[in-house]
């Protein structure tokens, strides 16, 4: 059994502060490490620097052979795995951020004074990428999504998703874009083998797009939707509703479906820093159902998956379909199986948590592999049940949306 030296790997752990606007991580103290070997599963046990025990508490760090063949069954090697919370979620989907730099300046995204970005020695390379990727990959990671900022602003984005689809195992690579870039880029991307995509667009009208992104390209969005759909994608178009701005336009998205095939997701408004998120702006999700259902009565709910986000319906004879996220007013913790990796190299293990673990740290003080699973499962562990509530949410600090990544 391979034994690791104490004190191997220093790494950052990371509170949001509103002064830094949520960029910068405080190092913490190391911990001394032991291996232990529990039914052939290895196991890291810490302890603080002044040798007390952590409560004989034993985090999962790989299988004891390099072949992860030890356990039985797929079920008992998730339960085994870094990526399982202790709740028994399985986290097999993976959403990196490639950069905070975006083209538009969405409202509920960006605060209107802006951001500071990270250095550009902070962010994490393409390298750093990629073998972050592999790791959480060889772990259980079966799809990744590759978020910003705006994705399509990285001159390296198809170079990054050929490179993705080399990795054994994993299943499907997908982006989530403002779109402007697509009739430019979505033939090169998907000879690379992109997967999916998920376009945002929050309204159906011209002027209103300028007003909620503070840019021009309204027409663009529109047109790499339809290159998507003669390519063979069936996107997803993300709609952050708002009472007062686009909350007329719900039946005006469900038209889109009739001759196009999307999926076209409606999400409940989000309280992050700096977007000035109000209770009197947000559309529950019942409220836009009604809404819909009122001019079109046979709208139908279609199956979800286990981890699905979107509650699915459709209007019987449409081309596409639509989704509801009530993050805020149903939430879907219980079934949640992601991840989520800022660009400057950050694991948040919740969208909406504000502790942070930093992998760039870890990955550039030299850690072993190993040493980052042991990272990562502490992370993971440390998850909550469920998120802390839309009006509790509202209190705390967090990253503002285009420094977590979408």
């Amino acid at each position: 059994m391979h034994r690791f030296p104490l004190n191997l790997c220093k790494f950052s752990t990371r509170m949001a502060d509103p002064v830094q606007q949520n960029v910068k991580s405080v190092s913490a103290k190391a911990t001394a490490t032991s291996l232990v070997v529990n039914r052939g599963i290895q196991y890291r046990q810490s302890s603080s620097s002044t040798g007390a025990a952590d409560n004989g508490n034993k985090i999962p760090l790989s299988k004891a052979n390099s072949n992860n063949t030890t356990t039985s069954s797929g079920k008992r090697e998730e339960e085994a795995s870094p990526l399982t919370d202790k709740f028994g979620r399985f986290h097999s989907y993976l959403r990196i951020s490639l950069t905070e730099r975006c083209n538009l300046r969405c409202k509920y995204c960006m605060p209107e004074e802006g951001v500071p970005l990270t250095a550009k020695d902070s962010l994490l390379t393409t390298d750093e990428v990629l073998r972050l990727a592999g790791l959480f990959v060889r772990e259980g990671v079966r799809k990744i999504r590759l978020t910003g900022g705006e994705p399509t602003v990285r001159k390296d984005l198809t170079d990054i998703v050929a490179a993705l689809k080399r990795i054994p195992s994993l299943e499907s690579v997908g982006i989530t874009t403002n779109g402007l870039m697509l009739t430019r880029q979505l033939v090169g991307l998907q000879r690379a083998g992109l997967d999916g995509l998920n376009i945002s667009l929050d309204t159906l009208k011209a002027a209103k797009y300028e007003r909620i992104t503070r840019r021009k390209g309204w027409e663009r969005v529109i047109a790499g939707i339809d290159l998507a759909i003669q390519l063979g994608y069936k996107p997803k178009v993300n709609c952050v509703l708002m009472k007062g701005f686009n909350d007329d336009e719900l039946c005006d998205f469900v038209e889109m479906t009739r001759d196009r095939c999307v999926d076209i997701r409606f999400i409940e408004y989000m309280p992050f820093t700096g977007n000035r998120w109000d209770t009197s702006e947000m559309v529950p999700f019942r409220e836009a159902l009604a809404t819909i259902r009122e001019r079109y009565p046979d709208f139908t709910a279609l199956d979800n998956g286990p981890n699905d986000t979107a509650k699915a319906f459709h209007v019987p004879g449409f081309r596409g379909q639509l989704g509801f996220i009530s993050s805020m007013t149903e939430h879907f913790c219980g079934g949640c199986n992601r991840l989520r990796i800022t660009a400057d190299g950050n694991l948040k293990v919740c969208l909406f948590g504000n502790t942070e673990v930093s992998l760039r740290d870890a990955l550039r003080s030299g850690c072993s592999e190993d040493d980052l699973r042991c990272l990562i499962s502490a992370a993971v562990k440390r998850k909550k049940k469920q998120h802390a509530g839309m009006l509790n949410l509202s209190q705390m600090e967090n990253r503002p949306m285009i420094l977590i990544g979408g």
